[in-house]
């Protein structure tokens, strides 16, 4: 939502009400004003993999709403030669309800979810991140018990299925508590800022070792 205003911008760009909700993520990839782009990101993508043997590269879809939508792309990037099997994995982001409502069936069409935990607090409560007004009134809130639901509900979709269920945001790294929640609920892996990497595997260790204890004792 912010390309608008970065250099250049504001000449390819349109201006949109509320961009934060607008044109972004998989509805950009398929339109007919972008599509070509996304070819050639996908040709990008192919190079990556294929002459420099990066196999390791892997497709993350963001802003993802509807399944219609995710069919629609991932068509479009099996036509450039990137089909989900062998070493490519195609992965989307969970930051709307709409992804939380059909986990399930989500999961069912990719190799992972991650969790943007920041436009997921934002759509399911209704608050919009940048509005200083709300987050002083502590609306904007990813400990929210609705928030935690939506992962919670995400995390166990996507293992049904055994596929892969990450997080990211600054939300574990700031509030321990989250992190122990993520840890507990069984999230495969958690993305912070570099400076927070240590900190949070300090973290995630000691839950892990709390767990641990807990079980041993509960056996007793």
């Amino acid at each position: 939502n912010e390309f608008r205003g970065l250099k250049g911008g504001d000449e390819v760009e349109p201006v949109e009400n509320n961009p934060m909700i607008g044109w972004r993520g998989v509805s950009r990839y398929i339109s007919p004003e972008y599509e070509e782009g996304f070819r050639l990101e996908c040709r990008a993508i192919c190079k990556v993999r294929e002459e420099y043997g990066l196999t390791n590269t892997w497709v993350m879809l963001p802003f993802v709403r509807n399944l219609w939508e995710l069919d629609k792309v991932k068509a479009i990037m099996a036509s450039e030669g990137l089909t989900k099997g062998g070493t490519l994995k195609i992965w989307i982001m969970a930051e709307v309800p709409s992804v939380v409502m059909l986990a399930e069936e989500f999961a069912q069409k990719v190799d992972g979810v991650s969790i943007g935990s920041n436009d997921l607090t934002q759509l399911t409560l209704g608050v919009d991140r940048d509005s200083g007004i709300l987050n002083r009134m502590g609306y904007f809130d990813e400990q929210d018990p609705a928030v935690l639901k939506a992962i919670e509900i995400l995390i166990k979709a996507t293992h049904k299925y055994g596929k892969t269920c990450s997080i990211c945001g600054q939300a574990p790294s700031v509030y321990p508590g989250f992190a122990e929640f993520l840890v507990r609920k069984g999230i495969d892996s958690i993305s912070v800022n570099p400076d927070t990497v240590g900190y949070t595997r300090r973290l995630v260790a000691a839950v892990e070792q709390r767990l641990l204890l807990e079980r041993a004792l509960s056996k007793d």
